[in-house]
C-alpha cells in the first residue's frame, strides 16, 4: 500500500482529519479564489469613496472642535490599517456638498457591488440553485439591508476605537484593561455582523450555530489583518520613497482587503461543509478519475450540478458511473515455427 494510500484511508476512517482537506477540496470546487477577487474589485472601489464620505460627514459634525476630530477620524480610518494612517489628517479632505455627493454615489455603488458579490459568494457557497435565488430587485434590496448592518457595526466599533483617543480631548484618561476591553468588544461586534451578514446574504435557510464559526474566523482575521496593515504602514510606506509609497500602499491596500475576502469565503466553505456533511473526501478526488469517490464526494458533486438549475420545473440528475477496467495485457505469443 501507497502512503497515498495510507493517507486516503485513514482521513476517511477519521472525519475530523478529513474535515480540512474536504473544506480546500470545496473551495476548489466553487473557484473560491475568483469569488474573493470579485468581493475584492467592488470592495477596493467602495472604500475611497467611504472614506471622502465619511471624512466631510466629521468636518461639517466636528467643526468646531478640531482636536475630538483628528480623534475621532483617526480612530475611524483605523479600521482600515493600509490605507487610515495617510488620511487620517483632517485638513487633507475639506467638507464640500460635492465631497459629500461623489461620497454618497460612490458608496452607494461600490457598497452594492460588495454585497451583490457577497451574496453570490455564499449561494454559490451553499450551492443554492439559480431559480432559487433572489431576483435583481430582491438581491439588492437584500444588499441595501447587508449595507446598512455593515454601517451600523462599523458605527458602533468606530465608536469604541474612539472612546480612549476622544477621551484624552477632555483630560480623561482609559486605563490599559478598559482599552482591552472595548477590543473585545469590538471583536464580539465583528463576529455577530458576520453571523447576521453570513445568514442574510445566503438565500438558504441556515441557522446561527451553523454561521458561528466561520463568522468567528472570519472576525478573528478582521482583528490579526489590523495589525499587519497597521505593522505593513509602518515599515513599509513610511519608509519608501514618494513614488513607491504609492504603489506600497494601493497594492498593499488590494493585498488587504483579497485576503479578508479570501478568509470570508473560506469560512463560509468551512460551514457549509461541517452543515451539509461533505466530508470526509477522496484524497485524489482532483487530481483522477481513477478514484473510488466517497459518499461526501457524491453529495459534493451532485449539489454542484443541481446548483446550475435555472428553472423549477427543470430536473437535473446525477449518475456516478465508474469507468471499466483496463483490459489486461495478452500474454506474448510463441514465435511461429519455421516449416
Amino acid at each position: 500500500m501507497t502512503l497515498v494510500e495510507r493517507l486516503d484511508r485513514f482521513q476517511r476512517k477519521h472525519p475530523q482529519a478529513g474535515l480540512p482537506i474536504a473544506v480546500v477540496y470545496k473551495f476548489a470546487d466553487d473557484q473560491g479564489t475568483y469569488l474573493a477577487a470579485l468581493i475584492t474589485y467592488y470592495g477596493f472601489l467602495s472604500l475611497f469613496p467611504l472614506l471622502l464620505l465619511m471624512s466631510t460627514i466629521l468636518n461639517f459634525a466636528l467643526a468646531g472642535n478640531p482636536s475630538l476630530q483628528h480623534d475621532v477620524l483617526n480612530s475611524a480610518l483605523g479600521q482600515f490599517p493600509v490605507v487610515g494612517a495617510q488620511l487620517s489628517d483632517p485638513r487633507g479632505v475639506s467638507g464640500s456638498g460635492i465631497g459629500l455627493a461623489v461620497g454618497i454615489l460612490g458608496t452607494l455603488y461600490g457598497g452594492l457591488g460588495v454585497a451583490q458579490a457577497l451574496q453570490n459568494a455564499m449561494n454559490t457557497v451553499w450551492r443554492v440553485p439559480r431559480n432559487s435565488r433572489p431576483n435583481p430587485i430582491r438581491s439588492r434590496g437584500r444588499s441595501l439591508l447587508l449595507l446598512l448592518i455593515a454601517g451600523l457595526a462599523f458605527a458602533v466599533t468606530t465608536v469604541l476605537s474612539a472612546l480612549s483617543a476622544a477621551a484624552g480631548s477632555y483630560g480623561a484618561s482609559v486605563a490599559a484593561g478598559i482599552k482591552v476591553l472595548l477590543v473585545v468588544l469590538s471583536f464580539a461586534v465583528n463576529a455577530a455582523v458576520f453571523t447576521v451578514g453570513f445568514r442574510f446574504a445566503t438565500a438558504r435557510e441556515i441557522s446561527i450555530r451553523q454561521t458561528l464559526p466561520g463568522a468567528i474566523a472570519g472576525a478573528a482575521a478582521w482583528q490579526v489583518l489590523q495589525f499587519f496593515g497597521t505593522a505593513y504602514v509602518g515599515g513599509v510606506v513610511k519608509n519608501a520613497s514618494a513614488v513607491n509609497s504609492v504603489f506600497a500602499l494601493v497594492l498593499g491596500l488590494i493585498a488587504w482587503i483579497y485576503v479578508e475576502a479570501f478568509v470570508v469565503v473560506l469560512a463560509a466553505e468551512f460551514n457549509a461543509v461541517r452543515a451539509l456533511h461533505l466530508y470526509p473526501r477522496a484524497l485524489l478526488t482532483p487530481f483522477t478519475d481513477d478514484v473510488d469517490l466517497t459518499s461526501a464526494d457524491h453529495a459534493a458533486y451532485t449539489d454542484q450540478a443541481q446548483a446550475q438549475r435555472a428553472k423549477g420545473f427543470q430536473d437535473i440528475t446525477v449518475t456516478f458511473t465508474p469507468p471499466d477496467p483496463e483490459p489486461a495485457d495478452e500474454p506474448a505469443r510463441p514465435p511461429a515455427k519455421d516449416g
